[in-house]
């Protein structure tokens, strides 16, 4: 470790060294460094290439904010990309790989495109891939394939685990710096339930680095002593290592915390994403240091002044042993004080400023320390890959160098910018600070609840207050207010706190340039992007003047880091090129996370088995043991058929038909959706639901509807059977019932929101069986218990009762066209009264049938089936059911929408039914070949199969499809193709193929 200094480091520990590797070299670092501190300390620099150039590139930041110093972590199956290096925690045996380069990473192959970037200019490839037309496919797309992305995929098979949790909490506090840990201890004693969160794994923020005194003492003892009373305090959650990931509406966050990153193999999940419900919210996130722009800003060697003291102060690390400081504020000279405390060597302090007068500058003026006003730097010399010195020149003038310093580090500051983007998430708004020169958040414009009230708050540097009093006393008052909107009394205090008056920054983005051009240095502003000054300049010139469409054209502030570090000199020098002020040119959009959350955490233990939990109805295991063949049905599993031993599919298919229609058949149909509507607006709801009336419908009696959505497309079908007055059971198709039930909750909760309606989703809550065929009224007068007869139970119509000594409601409807029953008992009975059908049935031969038999009885009686007939584009009106939407009633969903010109076309595909002259099957989805080609070259098509089956019952092919005026052809052959390139000629006949007048379902 030959640049660690030889004491300090406030959170390292020197009697633990750790072993780690660095594209196959063995380091060491000491327990609690970072990846990128420990790299310092082994003098390694250059740490990573630039994305669109392949620039080399080092280490930039300490925190979150890092742009440059991304690194593969892990090996295997925990390999992960994009990792990092500031933020991740040392361990013993740490792998890492430095991205973006080939062959290696000092000698990148890459870095030509650096010197043809005068080809490469912003927005280069909405220009460069337009022709010829003929070398996208072979030449363009593979480029941009090969060249996208930054690392590589991880692995398969991760083996760790992921946590999701569920918290609801009275307030919630995101930064756990000195304005967090304020705000909390004000709220400690009031009995709210507060949790804490803070992404590093120390407290105290910057406060510690920075030598603030709190209360008479160095604010690192105040900061233990704070964490020390809340970790005591019972109301009171600490949770460090966990981001503040997103904001919400109403009072909703996510929060993303590490666990055992830092210790691999430890028990307990690799990372947690955290569901937070808060009545309140305070965002403590304090604020990240800006670059300046100047010629060679990029190059390894060049750091943010706090990243420069945070190394030395936090690790013990010199990042560079001769340091040039340049800056447009006061905090920079923290940063040269330190460097001379640590026994380092400060070369000159260039302040753009007219004058440096300020306490600080004094303070560093009497520590020996060299102080330049009005200057700035035109230039860097490099050694290798390494920084060698730095060109001086005045502020104010053309870049005309005046001085050449010898330095190996540029510690830079150009001011400070609240840590907005949980502010922004959620629709919070920004005011612009002439005096510091950055956005804030504009408290008279919060975001609100539905009723109005604020649940969202700042506290600290993440409202603009820069001192360290200033910061206290706003995270008091803050939390004070939060709570009182809680209901809790709390008193605003602050302790007291000192430091040093800074003096007025300068607005200084961007240095002369007037000596790098000879050098053809470049001024950058998005590290990780490779987005120049001159980019966001020419973007302006093309007429980009809005800032979103400036980002997308030069990709400036996208990507992993949100423009952290580019965003607010992006747009100073966006507003110079327009000449205007920077509020009016505004901001581009924070869209959370705040940085980078893994896809581990986001599935969360929804992986493998549980990615997508598999249903099983209570009569499951019985299927099993009786050789059901499965089928899935959304996340259900359904019996395709019974198949006996030596029988073919088809043949258990055929059979389970015959069967049924000729005696009794048993079907399991517990997958049906069933969801209660209840309230006094039922019927209303349900009339706008469905296509027909259900608010008539008399208590007692079933309808069957069907369900459009806005766009007039046909989505689902069912019965609905009508409970009491205000009381309604809506049965859905299998994979639907998920699906519907959020679709009407969505029109409760956004646009019908004071209606009383009051839905339940219930289908797991009974098993539903099916008795079918003519012996079905039969079987259950042998068990006996409710009066089935026809003139008791007329078709479409239910009843309540005791069967075979159970609870059930039996509904008289069919699906298959025979007399049928559906019978409802809880689940928990399902099984039983199966088992009793199943033996009492046996006299009549009964069989059980799967799905495959219940869709070939359904097409032989041409029910549609919803996804065969439908597929997202179809209407009630396409499949000849008008019949089924009512006249009487104004509106439904989808009506208006049914209306348009191109709904009410006459050439629409209408349903048919369709036979083979040759008695085969038509192939599912073949299309009806027309006369002709269309404009691609392709054959006219006029129609297609929507399902297809042999028919047991026919003995032969039957077929539903859509064809053009297909019910004014009645007789007529069409040609349909078949994927071998061969065709089929089918004839158009009525979709109802069997027992038309429905004679057999109402016995």
């Amino acid at each position: 470790m030959s640049t660690r200094l030889p004491s300090g480091g406030r959170l390292i520990d020197r009697s633990h060294r750790l072993g780690f590797t660095f594209n196959g070299k063995q380091y060491q670092g000491f327990a609690g460094d970072s990846l990128a501190a420990a790299l310092l300390a082994n003098d390694q620099v250059l740490m990573g290439r630039s994305f669109k150039y392949h620039r080399p590139r080092g280490v930039v930041a300490s925190g979150a904010e890092e742009p440059n110093a991304l690194v593969g972590l892990g090996e295997g199956a925990r390999f992960e990309p994009n990792q990092r290096a500031t933020t991740t925690e040392l361990f013993d045996g740490l792998t890492a790989i430095s991205q973006n380069h080939w062959p290696s990473l000092v000698y990148d192959v890459g870095a030509v495109n650096s010197a043809l970037s005068r080809f490469l200019p912003a927005g280069f490839y909405y220009k460069t891939f337009m022709a010829p037309r003929a070398a996208w496919k072979h030449l363009f797309e593979p480029f941009i394939r090969k060249s996208a992305g930054l690392g590589k995929p991880s692995n398969p098979g991760d083996p760790d685990r992921y946590e999701h949790a569920f918290v609801h909490v009275d307030l919630l506090i995101v930064g756990g710096g000195i304005a967090g840990l304020q705000a909390t201890l004000t709220a400690a004693g009031t009995g709210a339930k507060v949790l804490l969160l803070e992404q590093e794994a120390h407290w105290g923020g910057r406060a510690p680095v920075d030598g603030a005194e709190i209360e008479g003492e160095p604010a690192e003892s105040w900061v233990r002593k704070a964490v020390e009373t809340l970790e005591n305090a019972p109301n009171v959650t600490l949770r460090n290592r966990c981001m503040g990931s997103g904001v919400y509406d109403h009072g909703y966050a996510l929060a993303y915390e590490r666990c055992t990153d830092h210790t691999p193999g430890a028990p307990g999940p690799r990372h947690r994403l955290w569901r937070i419900r808060a009545g309140q919210i305070i965002t403590a996130t304090g604020a990240l240091e800006r670059p300046l722009s100047f010629p060679g800003n990029d190059r390894p060697g060049v750091m943010l002044a706090s990243a420069v003291r945070d190394y030395i102060v936090n690790y013990g690390v010199s990042p560079g042993d001769r340091v040039v400081v340049v800056t447009n504020n006061d905090d920079a000279y923290r940063t040269a004080l330190a460097v001379k405390k640590a026994g380092l060597t400060v070369a000159c302090i260039l302040d753009a400023r007219p004058s440096a007068e300020g306490a600080l500058a004094q303070a560093c003026r009497e520590a020996g320390i060299r102080v330049e006003s009005g200057k700035a730097i035109a230039g860097v010399g490099v050694r290798g890959k390494r920084l060698k010195s730095v060109d001086i020149c005045a502020q104010a003038g053309e870049g005309a160098v005046l001085e050449t310093l010898d330095c190996e580090l540029v510690a830079m500051s150009g001011g400070w910018s609240p840590v907005v983007h949980l502010w922004s998430h959620c629709g919070g708004k920004l005011l612009w600070s002439e005096d510091n020169f950055h956005f804030y958040p504009d408290v008279t414009r919060f975001p609100t609840s539905d009723d109005g009230a604020q649940y969202l708050r700042t506290a600290g540097i993440a409202s603009g207050a820069m001192l360290t009093h200033q910061v206290l006393e706003d995270a008091s008052k803050n939390a004070v207010a939060a709570l009182a909107d809680l209901g809790h009394s709390a008193e605003s205090w602050r302790p007291s706190a000192t430091g040093a008056e800074e003096a007025r920054m300068a607005p200084v983005w961007v240095m002369p340039q007037g000596a790098s051009k000879a050098k053809k240095s470049k001024m950058w502003l998005d590290f990780q992007n490779d987005v120049k000054v001159s980019d966001v300049e020419l973007a302006a010139q093309e007429g980009y003047q809005s800032v979103e469409h400036t980002k997308r054209y030069t990709t400036l502030g996208m990507a992993t880091d949100q423009g952290k570090l580019s965003n607010i000199n992006g747009l100073a020098v966006l507003s110079g090129a327009l000449n205007q002020p920077i509020p009016q040119t505004g901001t581009t959009t924070f869209r959370p996370p705040y940085t980078p959350i893994s896809m581990g955490a986001i599935a969360g233990p929804g992986t493998g088995n549980t990615f997508q939990p598999l249903r099983k109805t209570p009569i499951h295991a019985w299927h099993e043991t009786n050789g059901a063949v499965w089928e899935p049905v959304g996340q259900w599993r359904r019996p395709y058929c019974y198949p006996k031993a030596g029988e073919s599919r088809e043949a258990a298919v055929s059979r389970e038909v015959r069967n049924t229609r000729e005696s009794l058949g048993l079907l399991d149909a517990s997958t049906l959706g069933k969801i209660l509507v209840t309230g006094p607006d039922a019927g209303r709801f349900l009339d706008m639901l469905y296509t027909n009336m259900m608010s008539t419908l008399a208590p007692g009696k079933c309808r069957y509807g069907l369900m459009c959505n806005e766009n007039g497309f046909l989505m689902d079908d069912g019965v609905v059977a009508k409970l009491g007055e205000n009381s309604y059971l809506v049965h859905t198709t299998s994979g639907g019932a998920d699906h519907i039930h959020a679709h009407m909750e969505d029109w409760l909760q956004c646009e019908w929101w004071d209606w009383k309606v009051y839905t339940t989703n219930l289908t797991e809550q009974y098993a539903q069986i099916a008795v079918v065929g003519p012996n079905g009224r039969k079987l259950l007068e042998k068990l006996g218990g409710i009066d089935v007869s026809k003139e008791a139970l007329p078709f479409m119509h239910w009843v309540e009762g005791t069967l075979a000594g159970l609870p059930v409601r039996i509904f008289r409807i069919s699906f298959s066209g025979e007399l049928s029953y559906e019978i409802a008992v809880p689940a928990n009975l399902g099984l039983e009264l199966w088992e009793k059908l199943h033996a009492a049935g046996a006299e009549w031969g009964i069989t059980p049938y799967g799905t495959e038999a219940l869709h070939v009885m359904r097409a032989e009686k041409g029910f549609i089936m919803i996804g065969d007939e439908t597929d997202g584009t179809v209407i009630p009106q396409d499949l000849n059911l008008s019949w089924a939407i009512s006249r009487k009633k104004e509106d439904y969903l989808g009506k208006r929408a049914q209306e348009r010109s191109h709904m009410t076309d006459p050439d629409r595909w209408k349903l048919v039914g369709l036979e083979t002259t040759d008695g085969s099957v038509l192939p599912d989805g073949a299309y009806a070949l027309g006369e002709g080609t269309n404009a691609n070259g392709q054959r006219v098509t006029q129609g297609r199969v929507t399902s297809t089956y042999h028919s047991p019952t026919l003995g032969r092919g039957i077929a539903m499809g859509l064809v053009k005026h297909g019910p004014d052809r009645m007789g007529e052959v069409l040609t349909f193709g078949k994927v071998d390139g061969s065709t089929v000629e089918a004839k158009i006949v009525d979709p109802v193929f069997y027992d038309r007048e429905g004679e057999k379902q109402n016995v």
